[in-house]
């Protein structure tokens, strides 16, 4: 019985040592998958930040492109259709007189004329091309030269008799009119007022501009016929 108790521990310790190596290379197995697992995931990981950085930077380079500024024809045609744009009023007033000679006495005729003055442009006028894109950056726009937006400036109504004597026909008083509208344009529509409305129409117009949202803007004017 001794002799059977012994022999049937031999096989008992060999099954042992069987499953120790079994489990060493279990575990070895493991590891190796768990740090292959671990540099495919770092591989992904880098892999996916370099291609999210070559898209991020291709992107850039497209909004670079972008920033190139366009102007459209009906938005030229839609500030073109604004038509008269005033930058500049004078008031005025002037006392013209005539005096008639007579036989017994003299008739003398003394007025008052009242008038504005606008001095402006007129969109209508604008040669082709007056507003254009110049390099892709700049907008430049060629306004019409300045000029006497209303030519029948005289206000009547206001306009009155300070003195009269004696009779005085319709030519008469057309007469003081012209002499009175000749007065008010030597005294009003001046080299400095047009320079004055120049000066009013490059701010005002090119603030126009940029509230449309364009940053640069250049503004030029005509050459006045002669």
């Amino acid at each position: 019985m001794e002799e059977i108790h012994s022999n049937s521990t031999k096989p008992i310790g060999k099954n042992k040592q069987t499953d120790s190596y079994t489990q060493r290379l279990k575990t070895s197995g493991c590891l190796k998958s768990i740090i292959v697992i671990v540099i495919v995931f770092v591989l992904i990981y880098f892999g996916s930040a370099y291609l999210i950085s070559t898209v991020l930077g291709d992107r850039k380079m497209v909004i670079s492109v972008d920033n190139r500024i366009d102007i459209t024809p009906a938005q030229i045609q839609k500030i073109q259709d604004i038509g008269q744009w005033e930058f500049l009023s004078i008031n005025d007033e002037e006392i013209v007189d005539t005096v008639s000679k007579g036989f017994f006495s003299d008739s003398e005729l003394v007025r008052i004329y009242y008038g504005t003055l606008r001095l402006g442009i007129d969109l209508h006028k604008a040669v082709p091309r007056w507003l254009h894109v110049e390099d892709d950056t700049v907008v430049v726009a060629t306004l019409p030269a300045i000029q006497l937006l209303d030519k029948n400036f005289i206000d009547e109504a206001r306009s009155r008799s300070f003195f009269e004597s004696g009779t005085w026909k319709a030519a008469d008083r057309d007469h003081l009119y012209n002499k009175a509208y000749k007065k008010m344009l030597k005294r009003c529509y001046t080299l400095e007022n047009i320079k004055i409305a120049e000066e009013n129409a490059k701010q005002q117009f090119g603030q126009f501009i940029r509230s449309m949202g364009y940053k640069h803007v250049r503004i030029e004017f005509q050459s006045k016929p002669k």
